[in-house]
């Protein structure tokens, strides 16, 4: 296949990409606050297209409300979360760390400094 090129993205997805590669080192988003973000859709359409077009992205960045990462990428999610210094927490009595997202959601402002 010779010079194929890559299909376009649908515009929604590009803006939901783009909106992703916003969220600064060390910050989260969750699903629905990326949807607010771009103006459209909800939850489930911006983790349709984390999905299928998110790999290129900071896709860690990108977590359920209650903290956790994506499911089945957690330990990658970790080593990124760990190297940004995202803030995370240990639940009381155990259990898988979470992120501390009183401290790690990024509300779409732009960055300090």
């Amino acid at each position: 296949m010779e010079n194929e090129e890559l299909p376009e993205l649908p515009d929604y997805a590009e803006r939901v990409l783009q909106a992703v590669e916003e969220i600064p080192p060390g910050r989260v988003m969750t699903y629905g606050d990326v949807a607010e973000y771009v103006g459209e859709g909800g939850p489930r359409q911006v983790g349709r297209v984390m999905a299928l077009h998110g790999g290129p992205v900071p896709w860690w960045r990108v977590v359920r409300a209650d903290g956790t990462p994506l499911p089945g990428h957690e330990r990658r999610a970790l080593g990124h979360y760990r190297a940004e210094g995202t803030p995370l927490r240990q639940p009381p009595g155990g259990g898988p760390i979470r992120l501390d997202m009183r401290r790690a959601r990024w509300d779409g402002a732009a960055p300090p400094g």
